[in-house]
C-alpha cells in the first residue's frame, strides 16, 4: 500500500497507471463478451472461429505495434492507442446493438483486438522517461503489475455482471468509455519532449530482419526450441480455456452468460496468487521441478471439472489452474532467459510473443472442435492433459537443459540488487548481468586498476578493502558492497585513478560491453551512474 500511495502522489504516474488498469479490464472483458456472443449464435465452433479472426490480425500487428514507441513520441503514441481503442470498441458496441451482419461485426471486433497491441510496449518504454529516480521506476513497475493482475480479475467480473443483464453490446460500450477516459488521462500528461522522444528510429524492415534472426536461433539451437515449444503449449491451453469457460458456463453448468466472466475472473485471481508464489523461484538453482509441478497444477483441475462438473467447485478449480499457469510460465521463461545467448535473447522472446498469438488461436479452434466432436466434458479432460503431457514428453531433454543452465548465485544477486545503478533493472536484465559475472580473488598489495591504462572492466567488491589514489596521492578507501572502475567505461577515457588491494579482496567483475548494455538500457540506471561519476570526479579535484 505504501508503494501504491507513493505512485499515486505522482500526477504523471497516476494518470498512466489508472489508464493501464482500465486497459487491462477492457482487454479481458471484451474478449469474454465477443466469445459469448459467438457461442450463443453458433456454439463452440463459432466461438473458435471468432477467436481465430481476432487473434490472427493481432498477431500480425503486434511486432510492428511494439516498435511504434521507437519511432514516435511515446506519450503521443500512447494517447493515439487509447483513442483507437475507444473508437473501435465503441464501433463493436454499435454493431452488436444494431444486429449488423456477423461478418461485419466480427471484422470490427478484429480491428478492436489488434488496437489493443499498442499499449503495453509503448507504456513500458514510456515509464523510465517520466520517473525521477530508480525507486520511482521500481514502484511504477510494481503498480503496473498490480494493475494488470487486477484487470485480469475485475474485467471479466464486470463483464459477467453486464452480460447477465444487458448483453455483449453493453460490455463493449462500457469499456469504450473506459478507454476514452484512459485517453483523456494520458493526454493530460505534462512531460518534457526530450524524455519521451526516441533517440534512434527503427524501420519496419528492421523488425522483419530481427524476427527472422530469432527464428534462425530456434532452428539451430535445440534447447531453446524445446523450451519455446513447452511455453507455447501452455499458451495454447489458455486459448482453449477462453472457449471452454463459455461452454462450461452456458451448457455444462447451465449458469448462463454471466458465469463465463466469473470463471475467467476466478482463473485470473488464481493467476495473481500464483504470481505471488512464483517469487520463491527468483535465484532458484533448478527450475525443472517447479515447471513440472506448475504444469500439473495448470492442467489437472481442468480435467477434474470435466469429470465432475459442479457450480460450487468449478471456480475454485479454475483458480487453481490460474495459479499453476503463473508458476509454470515464470519457471519456463526464467529457464529460457538462462539458456539463450544474450545477444539474441530479445529476438527469441519476440518470436515467442508472436507465436503466442497464434498458439492462442490454435487453442481456441482446437477447443471448439473438441467440444463439437467429443462434448464439453471430454474436451476439458483432453485440454487439461495437454500442457502436462507436453512437459512430461520433453522431460528428459528439459532436465538436461536445466542441469546445464547457469543458475544465479543468491549472494551475488542480492549484492547487485543493493547497488543503486542496478536497482531499476528488470529480472531478465539482472539474469543477463549475472550470466556475465567473473569472480576474482586479489591478494593484499596487488594493483587492481592502474591510472592511465584502458578501462576494460567494472568491479563490485564482495569482501575486503581497496585504496584509491591519483598521482600517488591517496583519495579514498572502498569497501565491501561498493563498486569501482565505472568512470573509464562510461566516459571512454583511460583509467582516472589507481586502485590497490589493502586486504585480500574478492570481486565480481563485469566486462565493458555487458556492463554498458545493462546500465545504458535503463535511463534511471544511467542517471544514477552519472551522478556517482560526477561525485567521484568532484572528490578527486
Amino acid at each position: 500500500m505504501r508503494v501504491v500511495a507513493a505512485v499515486a502522489r505522482d500526477p504523471s504516474l497516476r494518470r498512466v497507471l489508472l489508464a493501464f488498469l482500465g486497459f487491462n479490464m477492457a482487454e479481458y472483458a471484451t474478449w469474454i463478451a465477443i466469445l459469448v456472443y459467438a457461442y450463443n449464435r453458433g456454439g463452440a465452433s463459432a466461438a473458435g472461429i471468432v477467436a481465430l479472426i481476432q487473434l490472427i490480425p493481432a498477431g500480425i500487428v503486434a511486432p510492428f505495434a511494439s516498435f511504434a514507441g521507437d519511432r514516435f513520441r511515446r506519450d503521443r503514441v500512447l494517447v493515439t492507442g487509447y483513442a483507437i481503442q475507444a473508437v473501435s470498441l465503441g464501433a463493436v458496441a454499435v454493431a452488436l446493438a444494431a444486429g449488423l451482419p456477423l461478418a461485419l461485426t466480427y471484422g470490427v471486433a478484429a480491428i478492436a483486438s489488434a488496437s489493443l497491441t499498442f499499449t503495453r510496449p509503448v507504456q513500458a518504454a514510456l515509464l523510465p522517461g517520466i520517473t525521477r529516480s530508480a525507486e520511482d521506476l521500481t514502484a511504477a513497475n510494481a503498480v503496473a503489475g498490480l494493475a494488470e493482475s487486477a484487470g485480469i480479475f475485475v474485467g471479466p467480473l464486470i463483464a459477467g455482471l453486464l452480460l447477465s443483464r444487458y448483453g455483449p453490446a453493453s460490455v463493449y460500450a462500457v469499456f469504450a468509455v473506459v478507454s476514452a477516459l484512459g485517453m483523456i488521462l494520458v493526454a493530460r500528461l505534462r512531460v518534457e519532449r526530450t524524455v519521451v522522444t526516441p533517440v534512434g528510429r527503427i524501420r519496419a524492415g528492421d523488425v522483419v530482419r530481427e524476427t527472422i534472426v530469432g527464428f534462425r536461433v530456434l532452428g539451430r539451437d535445440r534447447s531453446t526450441g524445446l523450451l519455446v515449444l513447452a511455453l507455447v503449449a501452455g499458451v495454447a491451453v489458455v486459448g482453449a480455456l477462453d472457449v471452454l469457460f463459455v461452454a462450461v458456463a452456458i451448457d455444462l453448468l447451465g449458469k448462463g452468460d454471466a458465469w463465463a466472466g466469473y470463471l475467467n475472473s476466478a482463473f485470473g485471481l488464481g493467476g495473481v496468487v500464483g504470481a505471488a508464489l512464483s517469487v520463491a523461484l527468483i535465484g532458484r538453482r533448478r527450475l525443472m521441478p517447479p515447471l513440472v509441478q506448475g504444469s500439473v497444477l495448470f492442467g489437472a483441475p481442468i480435467a477434474v471439472v470435466g469429470v465432475a462438473p459442479a457450480a460450487l467447485t468449478a471456480p475454485l478449480l479454475f483458480a487453481a489452474t490460474g495459479a499453476g499457469r503463473s508458476i509454470s510460465s515464470v519457471a519456463g521463461n526464467t529457464l529460457l532467459q538462462r539458456t539463450t545467448p544474450d545477444d539474441v535473447l530479445s529476438r527469441v522472446f519476440g518470436v515467442f510473443e508472436g507465436s503466442a498469438m497464434f498458439a492462442l488461436a490454435f487453442g481456441s479452434v482446437a477447443a471448439s472442435v473438441l467440444v463439437e466432436t467429443l462434448g464439453i466434458g471430454s474436451a476439458l479432460i483432453v485440454t487439461g492433459a495437454f500442457a502436462p503431457a507436453v512437459v512430461l514428453l520433453l522431460a528428459a531433454p528439459l532436465l538436461a537443459i536445466d542441469r546445464a543452465a547457469p543458475a544465479p548465485d543468491p549472494a551475488a544477486l542480492s549484492l547487485l540488487r543493493a547497488l543503486p545503478i542496478f536497482a531499476p533493472l528488470s529480472a531478465p536484465s539482472i539474469e543477463r548481468v549475472m550470466s556475465h559475472l567473473i569472480r576474482l580473488d586479489v591478494p593484499a598489495g596487488e594493483v587492481l586498476i592502474r591510472e592511465g591504462e584502458p578501462g576494460d572492466r567494472f568491479y563490485v567488491i564482495v569482501e575486503g578493502d581497496v585504496a584509491v589514489s591519483r598521482d600517488g596521492t591517496h583519495i579514498v578507501d572502498r569497501h565491501a558492497g561498493e563498486h569501482i572502475g565505472e568512470i573509464a567505461l562510461m566516459r571512454d577515457v583511460p583509467r582516472t585513478a589507481t586502485v590497490t588491494a589493502i586486504t585480500p579482496v574478492k570481486l565480481l567483475a563485469l566486462e565493458r560491453e555487458p556492463f554498458l548494455a545493462a546500465v545504458t538500457g535503463y535511463p534511471q540506471s544511467h542517471e544514477r551512474l552519472e551522478a556517482v561519476i560526477e561525485d567521484r570526479l568532484a572528490d578527486r579535484g
